[in-house]
């Protein structure tokens, strides 16, 4: 492809990508092809001969779209958004023709420096500590991963590493030069590696549970409860600590979080930072994947009370902040026990200014040596949107996830009860089976019929206590009852393929989830959902009533 014609596949390509960004709301969010739909399409061996782009670009429609869910789509409200945007595609161009591994900063500064500035302004936008920017006399700062899971490995491996280091004496690094007294100590380090134990509590996401299974340390989940709202309570980790020093066991990292996945909980950070004045060598990483980019909002902004004392803080601004994936951004108070977990430096990457200490080489930052220019999209995001763009695009869906949760306790009290309090544009319900109001939970005043009016307060009023246990076989048929009919009407819903959700199991009760934070949603999308919602729930439920039931 010499100049010219990359000219006009670009101009073509661009069209194609704005034509598809029109067209979504008209197709069907989720893909229907059957596994393994695309091998019969292509043929066995690539070409001999080059093709020309405009057969392959032709293939883009007939043989890869059919085969995509389309999460830019306004009717996607499923998972949580993964938003892309013109200036992030934009910025991914420019990173891919500009091609550098950018392991160290001589690779190329600009990949480096401009990284660390436009995390100091994210970290200065989400009214983080201090301490967390590049410049804090703590060494801190940020830097760019793949993914939120990606962020909590690296950070549970430094944080290993640095709970080993405190209980036990460093080691010789030449293996037949160690003394008995070293080679004793290194046996204790390997007795202390068999007794670790990462937590998380069992509203937070599994990637810390995956995270443990690779860094070869023991998971513990700590249970949480209805009445806090499925949030990690103080009182709840100091429990669950105890319990584990009591039987020999050594807890070194938890993860809390602000928007669990299921439910959006917030955990009791001011809490959970007197306990960690009890516990100093808990490494707490703040997992804010998601409901963090609210954080841009001064009305949040208290939500931060109590990070001065926790380890790491991660948000992705490849969901809710207008940035294409991969955008994971990781930010820390002290960068010391990261490099010093992650850092190797053979000669081949030796240069003056890294041994000088002059610059920073994100490397030893990450478990990858390579790296993208990933700054790129995200400093083009925030000037193209500016502050107030960014503010106003949160804002926005938090309002609009607000009238949703009104129409589902105001027009659908016949037919759902939310499971949780609605929070950063998710609703979380099941559907309201017939004759299940055993299952309801006494003092729980609910909105009126359906049409009546609801005031301000009434969706939390009307939140459905959900018991930690099902403590008899009545109520365990009621549960079972009404989670067949929530499952049939999800599924139900997903197979027309008009709008995506995803279900949850919250303590047994199973759920669905809304979430309207796609750049493209507005109230009518919105609207459309709640509407195919209440005609399956009928539907469903008018099934049961006329006698299939769920045995």
């Amino acid at each position: 492809m010499d100049t010219e014609q990359f000219r006009r596949a670009g101009f073509a390509t661009v069209d194609d990508i704005i034509n598809y960004f029109t067209n979504l709301d008209s197709k069907r969010v989720v893909s229907n092809v059957s596994p393994g739909y695309l091998r019969p399409l292509l043929p066995s061996q690539p070409p001999d001969k080059g093709e020309k782009w405009e057969d392959i670009q032709q293939d883009i429609e007939t043989k890869i779209m059919p085969g995509l869910t389309h999460w830019q789509s306004p009717n996607f409200m499923a998972f949580y958004p993964a938003n892309a945007t013109y200036p992030s595609i934009l910025g991914e161009i420019y990173s891919a023709a500009f091609t550098a591994p950018a392991f160290n900063w001589l690779c190329s500064p600009a990949c480096t420096e401009l990284e660390t500035i436009v995390l100091d302004w994210l970290c200065n936008l989400l009214h983080l500590p201090a301490s967390y920017l590049s410049t804090s006399a703590t060494g801190g700062g940020g830097v760019i991963q793949g993914s939120a899971s990606e962020a909590i490995v690296t950070v549970m491996i430094a944080a290993r590493e640095q709970f080993l280091r405190r209980r036990c004496r460093p080691q010789a690094k030449d293996l037949l030069a160690r003394t008995a007294s070293e080679v004793e100590a290194e046996n204790e380090q390997w007795r202390l590696r068999t007794r670790l134990v990462a937590l998380g509590s069992e509203m937070s996401h599994s990637s810390t549970q995956k995270a443990a299974m690779i860094a070869g340390v023991h998971y513990e989940s700590i249970p949480v409860d209805a009445a806090d709202e499925f949030a990690l309570t103080g009182s709840g980790l100091t429990e669950v600590l105890q319990n584990l020093t009591r039987r020999g066991w050594e807890p070194f990292y938890l993860t809390v979080t602000l928007g669990t996945t299921s439910t959006c909980a917030v955990d009791h950070f001011k809490e959970i930072a007197e306990v960690k004045r009890q516990f100093p060598n808990v490494w707490i990483h703040v997992d804010a994947a998601y409901a963090g980019a609210a954080l841009l909002l001064e009305e949040y902004h208290s939500l931060t009370d109590g990070f001065e004392a926790f380890d790491s803080f991660n948000v992705n601004m490849h969901k809710w902040l207008l940035t294409n994936f991969d955008a994971s951004c990781l930010f820390l108070p002290r960068r010391e026990p990261l490099i010093s977990a992650l850092s190797i430096t053979p000669s081949y990457l030796q240069n003056s200014y890294s041994s000088a200490g002059m610059v920073t080489d994100y490397r030893d930052w990450q478990i990858p040596l390579g790296r993208r220019f990933r700054a790129l999209k995200i400093w083009f995001v925030l000037r193209l949107y500016g502050v107030n763009g960014m503010k106003c695009h949160v804002k926005r869906h938090i309002e609009l996830g607000e009238k949703f949760a009104h129409w589902v306790v105001g027009e659908g009290t016949d037919l759902f009860e939310v499971l949780a309090p609605p929070r950063f544009a998710l609703t979380v319900f099941r559907v309201r089976a017939p004759d299940q109001g055993s299952m309801e939970q006494p003092g729980i005043s609910r909105a009126g019929r359906r049409g009546s009016k609801v005031d301000e307060g009434s969706v939390r009023n009307n939140v459905l206590s959900v018991p930690n246990e099902v403590d008899s076989s009545s109520h365990h048929d009621v549960l079972r009852h009404s989670n067949a009919v929530t499952k049939e009407v999800y599924e139900s819903i997903n197979a027309t393929g008009k709008i995506f959700l995803t279900s949850t199991m919250i303590k047994d009760v199973y759920a669905i989830r809304v979430i309207g934070a796609n750049e493209r949603t507005d109230e009518q999308h919105l609207r459309k959902a709640f509407e195919i919602l209440t005609k399956t729930a009928e539907d469903v439920l008018s099934k049961v009533e006329t006698g299939s039931r769920y045995e």
